[in-house]
C-alpha cells in the first residue's frame, strides 16, 4: 500500500466522509453509529460478554466510531477496570477529518478529542481510566502477523472487499484467527461470498445475520 499521507477525506451531499483512495464511506449513509452498535456490538455479543481484561481488534480505524460506541458500551456495562481495544490501519485519517465526522453524532462529543488525539499520534497509546488503545499503522498484512496479542472480539471494518480486496485476503483473515482467543468472535458489514468462505477456511464458525440499514445481511462467527 502506499504512503499514508497519500488518501484524503471527501465529503458527500450528506456530509459523511468518504475515502478518495477507496470511493467509499467510511460509515452507513442511514446512521453510522446505529449501524456500528448493530453490526459490531450485537454481532459480537456485546456488552454482555464484556469481563475484567475484555480486548477488542480492529481492522480499519476510519473515523474512531467504533472505537467510541465500544468505549460507551463497556462504560456502560462495566463500571471498574479498562477495556483494551487494538486497531490496525494503513491510512490514518486526520485528526480535523475525524472530528468533523463524530459531530455528526452528538453522543461521541465526550470521546472525540481523545480520538482525535490518537490519531495525531498514533505511536502513543491512549490510555484512560476506563480504556486502553493502542493504534498500529501500516498495512496489516505485514502489522497482524507481528502482533503478540490475541483478541476476545474482532471488528473487520475494512472498505468494501470489491474496493480494498488488501483487507479481506484469506491469509490475512487466517491471521485474524490465528490471533483470535478460543471462544473469541468476529463481526463484519459483509457478507460477500468470498470472505465468508475464507472465514470458514480460517477455523471460524459463520452465520450469517441480518444487516443494518441498506445492507441485507452480514456475517459474523465464533473460534471453537
Amino acid at each position: 500500500m502506499d504512503n499514508a499521507q497519500t488518501d484524503r477525506t471527501l465529503w458527500n451531499a450528506g456530509g459523511v466522509p468518504v475515502s478518495e483512495r477507496f470511493d467509499d464511506p467510511y460509515y452507513s449513509l442511514d446512521n453510522g453509529l446505529a449501524e456500528t452498535r448493530h453490526v459490531f456490538l450485537e454481532g459480537n455479543g456485546l456488552p454482555e460478554r464484556f469481563a475484567p481484561g475484555f480486548h477488542i481488534a480492529e481492522l480499519g480505524f476510519g473515523t474512531g466510531l467504533n472505537l467510541i460506541a465500544a468505549r460507551q458500551s463497556w462504560a456502560a456495562a462495566v463500571p471498574e477496570g479498562r477495556l483494551r481495544f487494538t486497531s490496525f490501519e494503513a491510512f490514518p485519517m486526520a485528526p480535523d477529518d475525524a472530528l468533523r465526522a463524530l459531530s455528526a453524532f452528538q453522543e461521541t462529543a465526550p470521546f472525540a478529542e481523545d480520538t482525535a488525539a490518537l490519531l495525531a499520534d498514533p505511536s502513543k497509546p491512549l490510555v484512560r481510566d476506563d480504556i486502553e488503545v493502542h493504534l498500529v499503522v501500516g498495512d496489516a498484512r505485514q502489522t497482524l502477523p507481528a502482533w503478540r496479542g490475541r483478541a476476545d472480539a474482532w471488528f473487520l471494518d475494512g472498505f468494501a472487499p470489491a474496493k480494498n480486496p488488501e483487507l479481506w485476503e484469506p491469509a490475512l483473515l487466517a491471521e485474524v484467527a490465528r490471533h483470535t482467543a478460543p471462544g473469541g468472535s468476529f463481526a463484519t458489514y459483509t457478507a460477500a461470498g468470498d470472505v465468508r468462505r475464507a472465514l470458514v477456511a480460517a477455523g471460524f464458525d459463520v452465520t450469517r445475520q441480518a444487516g443494518y440499514g441498506r445492507k441485507r445481511h452480514m456475517t459474523t462467527g465464533r473460534k471453537p
